[in-house]
């Protein structure tokens, strides 16, 4: 009778976590002679454990990501410009609390867009919103939301962000009218949040890739200052990884190594 008055009340406060769980953690109440207060503190964590796992999963779902890659599978077993005390810095995700970007450079396949993705997704764990866009689709929907009349509520949602990814950064040389909505959503998001930028080419060459240096000078500057620069090595991890796998395998790595 109990346990039905359990269930009922905490389904109708939508207490999910508690509703799960309150069984096994009575059980283990009982078991190990915890108290009422001891108790209530288990049933309350996973409460807090189940909502956050729910949140992650939406801001997962919003975050776009175009592949699977977590920390946790980067490839250590040889120089590769990240060092483990470096990985476990970036897992703590201090860059996130103090609005500083992070520009990941390296060549093709070296693992930039793996790691911002894999960052991205353990911001998402800890229900930090982010968006991850390569920045040629960027302008794609862009343009789409120009002619949908929906430009500002578009530049608006990826200031509300927490973190933003522009993935490969610098492939080309960019409009007039893109390198302003670039300005358009930097300056929006400037000390309000993080932006992780994936390049292969090195920042110092990135105001080439606009026609007005004046309008290069505010997107560079917005995006080193302040940030953090991690430069990747150690060759072509797709190459490399191509060699290790299966035949029926290879393809699919592509999607996550770049």
């Amino acid at each position: 009778m109990m346990s039905d008055q359990m269930r009922s009340l905490s389904h109708q406060l939508r207490l999910f976590g508690v509703h799960a769980n309150f069984e096994k953690r009575a059980a283990q109440a009982a078991g190990q002679g915890l108290n009422h207060l001891e108790f209530l503190r288990l049933v309350l964590e996973d409460e807090l454990l189940q909502r956050k796992e729910r949140t992650a999963k939406g801001l997962l779902t919003r975050a776009k990501f175009r592949s699977v890659a977590d920390l946790e599978d980067w490839d250590q077993s040889y120089e590769r410009g990240l060092t483990k005390a470096k990985l476990r810095e970036l897992s703590a995700m201090s860059f996130v609390q103090s609005n500083e970007n992070m520009l990941i450079l390296g060549r093709t396949g070296e693992g930039k867009t793996h790691l911002a993705v894999g960052l991205g997704r353990r911001l998402c764990a800890e229900n930090i919103s982010t968006f991850f866009v390569p920045v040629n689709f960027l302008f794609e929907e862009v343009q789409a939301a120009k002619v949908a009349g929906k430009y500002l509520q578009y530049v608006k949602r990826l200031s509300q962000v927490r973190v933003l990814i522009l993935d490969d950064f610098g492939l080309r040389n960019y409009t007039h009218d893109e390198a302003n909505v670039l300005v358009d959503i930097l300056e929006d998001r400037h000390k309000k949040g993080s932006v992780i930028v994936t390049s292969q080419a090195d920042p110092k060459g990135w105001p080439k890739l606009f026609e007005d240096p004046l309008i290069a000078e505010a997107i560079v500057s917005r995006l080193e200052h302040p940030s953090q620069k991690l430069i990747l090595k150690g060759g072509n991890y797709r190459e490399k990884l191509q060699t290790t796998l299966p035949v029926g395998k290879k393809l699919d790595q592509d999607k996550m190594l770049n």
